[in-house]
């Protein structure tokens, strides 16, 4: 099955209400591990990239990784940059051809936002790529991008007005959830999704998802959220994978990399197959 759009991912999983993860790679061991995960588990799933992985790697190399490896892939994936408020490195992503954006312009006025974000879409379009959009930033800073505060939470009219008038794919809502390791278990404003829905018909974008319950995902999922994003669980059990390993091989004084790679690969793809049981894309693969 070819590369497919994030819309044709998002809006099966929005119709069927099952969620999809959408998992941050860091480099070509966990790209491919997220997407051999996936094919092991049929099941769809969103790759994002961070601005700091799209410039620490290159957008060239990274898309030609991305090209090579999912050639003869045969369960439905996407490319998505994530959390991108340079407009710069959207247009580059754009036109290597990755599949969406989210440009966040959280940090502007709602009406900037929008004005930008309504040329955002327009450019999306010209590649027949999709944009997720969001008005408030969520809270916890994740490779270099968000806030260390509770953000200002929108009206929901004005979320209404954001999602009607730019023309967004997906929308990523703030309910209290939030970037990075939570202190405890998160309270969460599920009513507020159960809105933008019923206002919008348009498939929800829950950030923050490493930490919550598989009752809250169970919850969300049934009211909406399509994408259920995934970064910190990752770069946690990529770095402590690595350090046992590397732990042992001190002691043991055996040092062989292949022997690293494929046990560090095993987490991962470990981590996406429990990530689609949680989720209930496991077994959707078209």
């Amino acid at each position: 099955m070819p590369v497919v759009s994030l819309k044709e991912i998002v809006d099966r999983a929005f119709a069927e209400r099952y969620g999809v993860p959408a998992i941050n790679i860091v480099n070509d061991l966990t790209l491919e591990a997220v997407l051999a995960g996936a094919v092991d588990a049929r099941s769809p799933v969103i790759v994002q990239t961070s601005v700091k992985t799209v410039k620490s790697i290159g957008s060239d190399v990274l898309f030609a990784m991305w090209t090579a490896m999912t050639k003869d892939i045969d369960v439905p994936v996407t490319l998505h940059l994530d959390h991108c408020p340079e407009r710069a490195v959207i247009t580059e992503c754009l036109d290597r051809g990755w599949n969406s954006v989210l440009f966040d312009a959280s940090t502007l006025t709602v009406e900037e936002n929008q004005r930008q974000t309504v040329e955002v879409v327009a450019e999306a379009r010209r590649h027949g790529a999709h944009v997720e959009g969001e008005i408030e930033a969520i809270k916890g800073v994740e490779d270099g991008i968000g806030a260390d505060t509770e953000p200002a939470r929108q009206s929901l009219d004005t979320a209404i007005r954001f999602i009607t008038e730019t023309g967004v794919d997906v929308f990523a809502p703030s309910i209290g959830n939030a970037h990075g390791v939570y202190s405890a278990t998160p309270e969460l404003d599920f009513e507020r999704v159960t809105d933008l829905v019923q206002a919008t018909n348009i498939p929800i974008a829950l950030h923050g998802g490493s930490g919550m319950t598989t009752q809250q995902f169970g919850d969300l999922i049934a009211r909406g959220c399509a994408k259920v994003n995934i970064s910190t669980a990752l770069k946690i059990e990529f770095m402590k994978a690595n350090l046992a390993f590397l732990k042992q091989a001190e002691a043991d004084d055996k040092w062989d990399p292949p022997s690293l790679f494929r046990d560090v690969r095993s987490h991962i793809v470990s981590l996406t197959t429990g990530l689609a049981d949680t989720f209930g894309s496991a077994g959707k693969a078209w």
